[in-house]
């Protein structure tokens, strides 16, 4: 099998593909154009000219698909972009007429969908996939607030992740308020630094919000102050780090502690996480994360690019002492043939659909049938195959 590339997940459309939409930016979500739309931010999804008929009969007033609007049709129109990622019933899709550009923002058929709350962020991380920048997006929260209301309300879990998803912490604990109030089933997780839960104000607003399945996701990368402050090129960021951490336990908060591992993290494990087991034996999870190719990644390989095979007696001794300790902990987006036998039952199966496919390297695998599949953003680098989790 050949390389499994990403979901084509954001796309411009010709504009000779934009009917009658006007200039305005609309969210709609997609639904059978046998069906009756249940919202005017319905959308009929067209396969075929049978659809088209369908959609005006049952008063569909926009319609999406993948070929050309044919003469005579009612209703506004876009078509989806060459290679768009296939789209289904219950889906939501962002819509920018006058550009052309659409955005797929939910697919229900997945387990694991995510809203990118802000670009900007305190940290400036060596490895950061989503590097941060200093733009004025808050009308992504408002893009999302819209969104909430059309997902299916069985939804099993949603990601909010940036950038600092509490950079402007009011209007993102909005947000989750009204996460609880439309998703009372969903688990919710946020990725963020944990900054700002030094401040008791907000960490008392976060738990205040009163959703049984609210997580954080923060990381630290080291057992030493000066270190993680570097990897994340940010002074005093570790103390503010672990304040945060605190504060939310201390309400009773979910919290995970996240782990990315690279050759300034991995040579360190050990350390960091017998660490965490004495001083931060109450969080929920932990999260020991292979470091994925891309964005500051890629600028910064130089410095971050160590073999995972390298590091395995580091990532043994850290499991080890958590596991020891009883605190949960996982190891992600790292390749089984890499792990030792003794650890691969803490290895959990990626979230990302493009990663679980095999290639051809990966055929005379011993592990191959235990494995979850690729995992590559660049150039594939492990030493022994890159199947992985």
């Amino acid at each position: 099998m050949g390389v499994v590339k990403p979901l084509l997940l954001v796309g411009r459309s010709p504009a000779a593909d934009n009917v009658g939409l006007g200039d305005e930016n609309r969210i709609v979500r997609l639904r059978p154009p046998n069906s009756a739309p249940s919202d005017d931010r319905d959308a009929a999804l067209i396969a075929d000219d049978c659809d088209w008929t369908a959609a005006q009969a049952n008063g569909f007033r926009i319609a999406v698909g993948r070929d050309a609007c044919p003469d005579g049709a009612s209703s506004s129109y876009i078509r989806l972009p060459a290679g768009f990622a296939e789209v289904g019933d219950g889906d939501v899709m962002s819509i920018y007429p006058r550009s052309g550009r659409v955005r797929l923002l939910y697919r229900r058929s997945s387990r694991h969908n995510f809203f990118l709350v802000t670009e900007r962020c305190n940290n400036y991380c060596l490895m950061c996939s989503q590097p941060p920048k200093k733009v004025d997006d808050g009308w992504l929260i408002d893009e999302i607030a819209e969104a909430l209301s059309l997902l299916d309300p069985a939804t099993p879990a949603l990601t909010f992740t940036g950038g600092e998803p509490l950079t402007e912490w009011r209007r993102f604990i909005g947000l989750l308020e009204l996460s609880r109030d439309l998703l009372p089933s969903t688990a919710i997780h946020v990725l963020t630094n944990g900054r700002a839960f030094s401040v008791p104000e907000v960490a008392h607003a976060w738990a205040e919000i009163g959703h049984p399945q609210l997580s954080a996701g923060i990381p630290i990368y080291a057992a030493v102050d000066h270190i993680h402050d570097y990897v994340v090129q940010a002074a005093g960021a570790f103390d503010e780090t672990v304040l945060g951490v605190l504060r939310l336990k201390d309400l009773g908060q979910r919290v995970e502690i996240r782990i990315v591992l690279h050759a300034i993290t991995a040579p360190r494990l050990r350390e960091t996480c017998s660490w965490i087991a004495r001083n931060l034996p109450f969080v929920d999870h932990v999260a020991l994360m292979g470091m994925e190719n891309t964005g500051f990644a890629v600028a910064n390989d130089a410095t971050l690019w160590i073999d995972p095979v390298d590091y395995q007696e580091q990532l043994k001794a850290g499991v080890d002492a958590l596991s020891v300790a009883g605190v949960n902990v996982s190891i992600y987006n790292l390749p089984l043939c890499v792990l030792d036998a003794g650890i691969r039952p803490f290895a959990v199966q990626s979230i990302s659909d493009w990663k679980n496919a095999y290639i051809a390297e990966c055929d005379d695998c011993s592990v191959r049938h235990e494995c979850a599949g690729f995992f590559s953003t660049g150039r594939p680098k492990f030493s022994r195959g890159i199947a992985a989790i």
